[in-house]
């Protein structure tokens, strides 16, 4: 496989980049705990876009695999998890934040949000969507207790690890550097980082 170059999407801020079919875009967890929201739209037509509540249906788990199919909100699949070196802890419940769950924290000013990042990422390329989409949360670990009850730990990815993602149909990806401070979801040190991407060709 060949790499192209890699870059980098800064701490707290977002990306989106057009894949080809066929094209794989790496996600590089770069310091280790970072989480990275993940959004898949159609580029013809947005308001087709990578959904998490229809591909958990399509899987019968709640956390893809290696070899896995992201489907649409029209059940097509967009994406694939071809590789993954990371524990493979991602998640697939937790909505973006947005400023409503900051001010829920306790924030009276703004505060960074992966919604806003996503709606400046896609701007850039002169796109909008009418609405954000609940995001794959690579890298995010949100476990189930028996009661049915979630905790929103730490992630347990190492600094290095990274996931692959193929695309199935011509779409628009787009990511996040999550900004969330308050609580560990970015490590105990409640620190947001910065994370690298590279489109891989196979």
């Amino acid at each position: 496989m060949t790499r192209a170059h890699q870059q980098t999407v800064a701490a707290r801020r977002g990306k989106a980049l057009p894949l080809q079919r066929g094209q794989i875009v790496r996600v590089i967890n770069t310091f280790g705990q970072q989480v990275v929201d993940t959004w898949a739209f159609v580029r013809d037509d947005l308001r087709e876009h990578m959904s998490m509540e229809h591909t958990r249906a399509s899987l019968g788990r709640i956390a893809p695999r290696v070899g896995d199919g992201l489907v649409t909100n029209h059940r097509r699949p967009i994406l694939t998890l071809v590789a993954d070196t990371s524990p493979g802890v991602h998640d697939t419940l937790i909505a973006a934040c947005d400023r409503f769950r900051y001010a829920l924290l306790g924030c009276r000013d703004y505060h960074d949000n992966c919604t806003d990042n996503l709606a400046a990422a896609l701007a850039e390329l002169g796109l909008a969507c009418s609405e954000t989409p609940s995001p794959l949360n690579l890298f995010m670990n949100i476990p189930l207790s028996a009661d049915g009850g979630l905790a929103f730990d730490p992630p347990v990815s190492r600094a290095g690890d990274y996931v692959d993602l193929r695309a199935e149909i011509d779409c628009v990806v787009a990511f996040s550097a999550c900004p969330q401070d308050i609580l560990p979801i970015n490590g105990t040190a409640c620190a947001p980082t910065a994370f690298d991407y590279a489109i891989v060709e196979a």
